[in-house]
């Protein structure tokens, strides 16, 4: 059991770590809230609005297979880079 401050930190990051947009919410507000979506999402663009939002996980043992983009396939490998944005220094 570690800490709990009371406050969450949003964040939309690219593929290469660098933070698109953030927002400090407290504790209490769900991460799927309209409000957080709206003020993290104002000024961004790309695949993220023009198709809606999609959520690229990896094939478990009881999913069916699945043809995947091959933009998402790329992203799936970016995984490292999104866990290590927020890595105490």
């Amino acid at each position: 059991m570690g800490w709990f401050y009371g406050f969450k930190l949003h964040l939309i990051i690219n593929d290469e770590g660098k933070i698109l947009s953030f927002c400090l919410t407290s504790g209490n507000v769900d991460d799927r809230n309209e409000e957080v979506m709206d003020s993290l999402t104002k000024e961004i663009f790309g695949k993220l609005l023009e198709e809606d939002i999609t959520l690229v996980t990896r094939v478990k043992k009881n999913m069916k297979n699945k043809l995947m983009n091959l933009y998402d396939r790329l992203m799936l490998h970016k995984r490292t880079v999104i866990e290590s944005v927020n890595r105490p220094v």
